[in-house]
């Protein structure tokens, strides 16, 4: 079964806009593992707009489910991880300000980077993993990294899922093909939602985790949080 990874800066969000401490982000990793998540997922940025620094410290020792750090390798951002050591850390190649992530490394261009900093995690046995799109060439590079992992960036899928959901599906499965060609393990993220969540489990092989916030943290306005995360782990049962 793909493993369900929430992302929880949209519960951040909200305790940012009033000040306080409510709603409790560290609750709410708590209760999303309680509720049946396998992953607990967090992007910090520079600006600490959602999760902050400090939310990530200390959400570590209060979760035994998975632990996924994601964000752009700045100073700052490597140095939190391996005081943190999550269980993985997804690089993404955000700019400072950018609103939401909105592409994929370029592989080729940003190697040695990526080298270097996924050396410096592995020699901690930390997993990693690249966020990418569906570009065959960014996957042949991400495989040179010596990164673990790709995510890929389903954003162009939901887009195009209600209009025509083969085609839509069509370069993920292709790219999903490469990835375990060269031995990359295969996470997912951005945009998937109740809708469109089970199409794309049932149509990417090897599929391991997906990384779902918006869209979940959304619906837990109408059905509960506890329920919301059992409809998408029904998403992604065989």
């Amino acid at each position: 079964m793909t493993r369900l990874s929430v992302n929880i800066n949209k519960i951040a969000t909200l305790r940012n806009a009033r000040g306080g401490n409510i709603p409790n982000v560290l609750k709410a990793a708590m209760d999303c593992e309680r509720y049946g998540a396998q992953g607990i997922t967090v992007h910090p940025r520079p600006d600490e707009r959602h999760i902050r620094y400090n939310d990530v410290r200390e959400i570590r020792p209060v979760i035994s489910t998975e632990f996924n750090i994601e964000g752009y390798p700045s100073d700052d951002f490597i140095r939190l991880v391996l005081e943190v050591r999550p269980d993985q850390v997804t690089l993404v190649p955000d700019p400072p300000g950018v609103l939401t992530s909105c592409a994929g490394w370029d592989t080729t261009t940003h190697m040695e980077l990526l080298k270097n900093v996924i050396n410096l995690f592995r020699k901690e046995s930390i997993r990693t993993s690249l966020f990418v799109n569906t570009d065959l060439k960014n996957i042949e590079g991400a495989a040179l990294t010596g990164t673990d992992r790709v995510e890929l960036y389903t954003e162009p899928y939901a887009a195009n899922f209600n209009t025509n959901p083969e085609q839509a599906i069509e370069p993920f499965a292709k790219a999903a093909e490469l990835a375990a060609s060269v031995s990359l393990g295969l996470n997912a993220g951005h945009d998937l939602n109740l809708e469109n969540l089970r199409y794309f489990n049932e149509n990417i092989p090897g599929l391991l985790e997906v990384s779902i916030g918006h869209a979940l943290i959304s619906d837990a306005l109408y059905y509960g949080l506890e329920n919301t995360i059992q409809l998408y782990l029904r998403c992604l049962r065989p």
